[in-house]
C-alpha cells in the first residue's frame, strides 16, 4: 500500500500549493471494513458533492437516511474518538477519513455508510487516501473561504497545550510525550502540502497499550481491534511482527488525528497551530474557544494564485 500511495501523490501532486478553489472528489468511491470498537463489517462511500456543500455522513442504515454534517458543534463525544451526531444520529471515529479529507484539501463530500462506526482498515488513513486519490479530485468555481489566524490564541490545561499563531499558509506542530521507551518525547512540523500528507503522514497508523485494550474488551468495546488494525505496544516493545512503518509512527499518527480534528472547523485554516500533548477532547475545546474568540481570526477569500507553501515537513524524535 505504501508504494500505491507515493505513486498515487506523485502522479497528482508534483507541487503542492493550498489551493484558493473548492475541491471535490471526481467520481464515488467505496469501500468496507470493521469497525474498531464495534466489530461490526460497514460499507462506506464517499461521492462528489457541489461547492459549499461541505461534509456529510449519510447514515443509509436509518430510516431517512439521516445526514450530520462535520462541523465542530455537531460533536458528541470525544473520549475514544471523535464523534460526530445530529437528532439521535451519530457517526463515531471519523478522525482518519476527515484527516484525509484536510491533507488533500477537499472541501465537499458524501460519505454514506451502513453503520454507526467509520471502518478502521489499516489504522491509518491511507485506505482513504488512496481511494480519493483513485477518484481523482474535481476544482470547482467556487473560492475557498480560509480561517485566517490574525492574533496569537491558546488553551492550556493540566500540562496540555493547543496554541494558533499567525502564519502565511498551514502549519501544524505536534508534540507528544508518554511514558514509554519507545516512544518519549516526539515532536514532528507538517507544512500544508498534499504530497507530504499522502506519503509521510497517512499511513501512520493508531496505537495502543495492550493493556488498555485488554481493559476496553471488558466493556464490549476493541471488538475490531487486533495487530491488523494498529500498532500494539506491550511494556517495551511494538507487538506487531513487521514493527512500525516510520521510527517516529507515533507522533505522525496523533498529527494525523490532529488534522481529522481540525477539520471540523468546516473551513481550512491559515495559521501555525501547536499542540502538546492534545487529544481528541482537548482539539475539540480549542475548536469551541477559536469559533468563540472572533477577534482572533477572520475570513477570507483569495484570486487563483495557489498560497505556496516554502518549507519542508519534519521530524524530530527524542
Amino acid at each position: 500500500m505504501i508504494d500505491q500511495i507515493k505513486g498515487k501523490a506523485q502522479q497528482f501532486m508534483e507541487h503542492t500549493p493550498q489551493f484558493t478553489r473548492q475541491r471535490t472528489l471526481a467520481k464515488a468511491v467505496s469501500c468496507k471494513g470493521v469497525g474498531v470498537h464495534s466489530g461490526i463489517t460497514v460499507d462506506l462511500s464517499i461521492k462528489p458533492a457541489p461547492a459549499n456543500h461541505g461534509i456529510k455522513f449519510i447514515r443509509t442504515d436509518l430510516p431517512d437516511s439521516p445526514a450530520i454534517s462535520a462541523i465542530f458543534n455537531n460533536v458528541v463525544d470525544t473520549s475514544l474518538a471523535t464523534v460526530i451526531g445530529n437528532e439521535g444520529a451519530i457517526v463515531s471515529t471519523i478522525e482518519h477519513l476527515m484527516a484525509s479529507f484536510f491533507g488533500l484539501s477537499i472541501d465537499n463530500a458524501v460519505v454514506e455508510l451502513s453503520g454507526y462506526e467509520m471502518p478502521i482498515m489499516d489504522g491509518s488513513a491511507a485506505q482513504f487516501t488512496r481511494m480519493i486519490l483513485d477518484a481523482g479530485i474535481q476544482e470547482l468555481s467556487n473560492p475557498r473561504t480560509f480561517i485566517v489566524i490574525t492574533e496569537d490564541l491558546a488553551i492550556e490545561e493540566f500540562g496540555k497545550v493547543v496554541k494558533a499563531t499567525p502564519h502565511p499558509y498551514f502549519k501544524l506542530t505536534c508534540n507528544i510525550e508518554f511514558d514509554h521507551p519507545l516512544i518519549k518525547k516526539q515532536t514532528y512540523v507538517f507544512d500544508m502540502c498534499e504530497r507530504t500528507f499522502a506519503e509521510e503522514i497517512s499511513m501512520a497508523r493508531t496505537f495502543g497499550f495492550y493493556k488498555d485494550v485488554e481493559q476496553l474488551r471488558l466493556y464490549g468495546l476493541a471488538k475490531g481491534a487486533t495487530l491488523d488494525t494498529g500498532i500494539a505496544i506491550d511494556k517495551e516493545n511494538v507487538m506487531n511482527e513487521d514493527g512500525l512503518r516510520f521510527n517516529d509512527e507515533f507522533v505522525r499518527h496523533k498529527l494525523l488525528d490532529c488534522l481529522g480534528d481540525f477539520s471540523l472547523l468546516g473551513m481550512p485554516i491559515l495559521g501555525h497551530i501547536e499542540t502538546f500533548k492534545s487529544g481528541h477532547a482537548f482539539n475539540h475545546a480549542f475548536l469551541k474557544e477559536l469559533f468563540n474568540r472572533k477577534d482572533s481570526w477572520e475570513t477570507q477569500t483569495f484570486d487563483d494564485r495557489p498560497l505556496q507553501n516554502p518549507h519542508k515537513s519534519k521530524s524530530l524524535a527524542i
